[in-house]
């Protein structure tokens, strides 16, 4: 297995603050196992700056609606990432094309990462059922996501 990682769960400071997501028993689990991973940030690929200003996915639309033309990645103040955002997302698709990567591990809630569920759009911390940007992308194009490090061990 080849396993793509959000960069920041990793301890890479890439997220929208600057800081990281850092996930200790994802750390020591890669650190004794035998598991091919690429830590990527589709938002940082996308252009976008760290620390950046947070972002959601437009209340009402979804990841696949964004894909379709529909709807916006929109941030705190209101400003269109939408095109950095679908930039980022395609760039990660063509490294997992490019290295054959068939599983990822994404940061939850993330308009980027989100998997099952992400930030509703109205920036209060409420939650939906639906999947980030290249979360979306990359089922779509066949790579497993993965929700949770004991996972790892039945791929």
């Amino acid at each position: 297995m080849k396993l793509l990682i959000s960069a920041c769960m990793l301890g890479l400071n890439t997220k929208y603050s600057g800081d990281s997501n850092i996930d200790i028993n994802l750390v020591e689990y890669l650190s004794k196992n035998h598991i091919e991973f690429f830590p990527l940030c589709a938002e940082q690929l996308g252009g976008l700056t760290t620390p950046r200003e947070a972002c959601e996915i437009e209340s009402g639309f979804t990841s696949k609606d964004i894909l379709n033309g529909r709807g916006r990645v929109i941030s705190k103040t209101g400003l269109d990432y939408t095109k950095n955002f679908i930039s980022g997302a395609k760039q990660v698709l063509d490294f997992c094309k490019t290295f054959g990567i068939t599983h990822a591990l994404l940061q939850p809630r993330s308009p980027s990462c989100g998997f099952l569920k992400v930030y509703d759009g109205n920036f209060d911390g409420t939650l939906v059922e639906g999947n980030g940007i290249l979360a979306q992308l990359l089922v779509d194009n066949g790579i497993s996501i993965i929700e949770d490090i004991k996972d790892l061990s039945v791929k």
